[in-house]
């Protein structure tokens, strides 16, 4: 049995790529949105957030053999626990993680370290600051930007009530809210760039299949400056961004996928 951190639609995929190799497995995910989308794929899913000590746990009652890590590029805090969940458990983890984008090169965009330094440049900035970082760390750049004279902050995020209620405790307008179910093409960021008359964007290096890149595009066509947010830095040992390398690492590992045999 494997058990795979999803949550992702890349993640799902590579999920029955895995399981299509005949190894048995189980997806972990902590929403119920991610967990229907898994479900709706035929594939087993457990909903919640889980530390180290409760993945170790859940390896050795279920006889997990090992680890794969799609979980999203910032999710840095489930990475970690399932690295050391992994190694207290002592099972092989193996860490899947979207391509990156190949636009970070361009002169319009400023590649920073994290959601401080890049809300510490926005506020060198004057006009409309489009935010696609998503609500987790949306006070980080409410208690910076908000309130300034000379910009309007718009965050552009999930249509969920939670999302909604953060936006109106941290005082983010109606006015200023985009909720909005992904992914966006291209002609899509034109437009609402064009619609709020965003003169600064900021992003997460979330990777292709994230669709930084239609984000990207859609701003440099528009000559709007680009914040982007690098990837946490974690050390997961042998990183793949490609199915088939994930389950060759599997087979290299734990041997060929039997689901009969690695089932219980």
């Amino acid at each position: 049995m494997i058990l795979v951190l999803a949550g992702t639609s890349d993640a799902r995929e590579l999920a029955l790529s895995i399981q299509a190799a005949e190894y048995g497995l189980l997806t972990t995910v902590v929403t119920d949105s991610a967990a229907k989308s898994m479900q709706e794929a035929g594939l087993p899913v457990r909903v919640g957030r889980m530390d180290a000590e409760e993945i170790s746990q859940l390896i050795s009652e279920q006889h997990f053999t090992a680890v794969v890590d799609a979980s999203h590029p910032f999710a840095e805090e489930a990475s970690r626990n399932a690295l050391e969940g992994a190694k207290r458990a002592n099972v092989p983890y193996i860490r899947y993680e979207r391509a990156s984008v190949q636009e970070s090169a361009h002169p319009l965009v400023t590649t920073v370290d994290d959601y401080a330094e890049a809300a510490e440049a926005a506020a060198q900035h004057k006009g409309t600051v489009m935010l696609t970082t998503g609500s987790k760390t949306l006070q980080v750049f409410t208690e910076r930007l908000l309130g300034l004279p000379d910009i309007r902050l718009v965050a552009r995020m999930l249509p969920r009530r939670d999302n909604m209620e953060k936006c109106e405790q941290l005082g983010v307008e109606q006015k200023n809210i985009v909720a909005m179910q992904g992914p966006f093409s291209k002609e899509m960021n034109t437009a609402l760039y064009k619609q709020f008359d965003v003169t600064l964007m900021i992003t997460k290096e979330s990777g292709k299949v994230g669709s930084v890149d239609e984000k990207l595009e859609a701003a440099i066509e528009l000559g709007i400056p680009t914040l982007m947010i690098a990837r946490p830095k974690v050390e997961y040992g042998a990183v793949f961004s490609d199915f088939a390398n994930v389950v060759q690492a599997l087979h290299e590992k734990i041997g060929e996928g039997k689901v009969n045999e690695l089932s219980h």
